[in-house]
């Protein structure tokens, strides 16, 4: 096939994706073209048969299906072009891509690129969890898949791995399928479902259909050779082991960027996240690509990633007409318990609007976080309480006393 050529590339059909795409060409950018592997466009929320989403862009609580057919309706109208069943399969140049789809191998040539490929949950095999392999054992999204896609049976009494939002959106899930849960279990102090979704938990699991969450708690095995029976779990504080029957296991969340075209394309990326190194203008760097949503740093909510798509869209429309591209940005390192900051990196001219995002692995009461420029303390700011799978903020006013051409900066936290 012949090369084709856009204005920009965006990787991705997910909120990020069409959202950008919806926004790039209201700004005026002609040629926008947005790929993805899947057959239909929308990403994760389409197959969340439940409602949650919408709440910090549209304003309102929209099931997934909605949710999705609005954002390819908008990226429909404002004439983005959407190829499905295309999967990129490498870099071509500085801004083109070779492809694979239905219709044969190419190669796209763009004047931009945005990664917007979002993130996926470890599966059991990545979490090391002894046993068999029977079936039975999913990750939240394979039972969404197997349930409103496949339309199979996914089982009559489950346990699920994980206790924050998506492990709230499985909870919901075999609901409809009528599948009961037995245990949520945690192996942190406590569950992470937060405002504004804790209304929902306790509406679901404390009303509706009561379910235990056990926190600190390991799974340390999964009994079964043909279908899962049971697991085992290991309660962390005493070494007590109890067996929970069920026949269906769901481990949630634990997410992992999907940076492979990052990391093929030389793409420097951030240690803590494991997704691609960004500035406030989502610039990675590599000049002329752009990352936004949940590559860059794992799940955050679909709302959350539309509106970083916007966002960037925004820059990308600048960078088109001739905007400059740094020679360098200079990284944001994490230490423990700190798991992740957002943006990673500072590059000239670039101060986060509304500051930096950040999230932690355990729970921290009292606690400060502080940023470090080799032994120079660049700000201190109290946060207050913080918990894992939530992202708290951090104010950027400090960005102006950073030296761009010195050392590393380094994010810190106590409680």
């Amino acid at each position: 096939m012949a090369a084709e050529t856009v204005d920009v590339l965006i990787i991705g059909a997910g909120p990020a994706g069409l959202a950008a795409a919806a926004e790039l060409r209201r700004q005026g950018v002609q040629k926008v073209l947005v790929v993805d592997r899947e057959a239909v466009a929308g990403g994760v929320p389409r197959m969340c048969h439940h409602i949650g989403f919408g709440m910090y862009d549209l304003r309102r609580f929209y099931s997934g299906p909605t949710y999705a057919r609005h954002y390819v309706a908008q990226a429909e109208k404002a004439g983005a072009a959407f190829w499905p069943e295309t999967t990129i399969t490498g870099w071509a140049g500085p801004t083109s891509a070779h492809f694979t789809s239905p219709r044969g191998l190419g190669q796209i040539e763009a004047g931009a690129v945005l990664l917007a490929t979002g993130c996926r949950e470890r599966p059991r095999a990545a979490r090391l969890v002894p046993g068999s392999r029977p079936a039975g054992v999913f990750t939240t999204g394979s039972l969404q898949r197997f349930l409103y896609e496949q339309h199979l049976p996914v089982g009559r009494r489950a346990v699920i791995v994980g206790a924050e939002i998506v492990s709230l959106s499985a909870f919901m899930t075999l609901g409809h399928a009528r599948v009961p849960v037995a245990r949520m279990v945690t192996e942190l102090p406590g569950h992470q479902i937060t405002f504004p979704y804790v209304g929902m938990k306790v509406w679901l699991m404390d009303v509706l259909r009561p379910t235990p969450i056990t926190p600190e708690v390991r799974v340390t095995r999964l009994y079964g050779q043909r279908r899962v029976e049971g697991v085992e779990l290991t309660h962390l504080s005493s070494g007590q082991v109890e067996r929970v029957e069920c026949d269906t296991v769901v481990f949630t969340g634990d997410w992992m960027p999907e940076q492979e075209l990052a990391r093929a394309g030389g793409l420097a990326l951030h240690e803590g996240s494991r997704g691609p190194r960004v500035d406030g203008f989502f610039r990675t760097t590599r000049p002329g690509v752009f990352a936004a949503g949940n590559v860059v740093r794992g799940a955050e909510t679909a709302d959350v990633s539309a509106l970083e798509g916007r966002a960037a869209a925004g820059h990308i429309a600048r960078y088109l007409q001739g905007g400059a591209w740094p020679r360098a940005s200079l990284p944001i390192e994490v230490e423990p318990p700190l798991e992740w900051i957002f943006p990673n990196a500072l590059a000239p001219e670039t101060p986060p609007v509304g500051g930096f995002k950040f999230r932690v692995r355990r729970f921290c009461r009292n606690a400060s976080v502080a940023i470090h420029q080799g032994e120079r303390r660049l700000h201190v700011q109290r946060v207050g309480s913080v918990r894992p799978n939530w992202s708290a903020r951090l104010d950027a006013g400090w960005v102006r006393d950073a030296a761009l051409d010195g050392e590393p900066l380094r994010a810190t936290l106590s409680d």
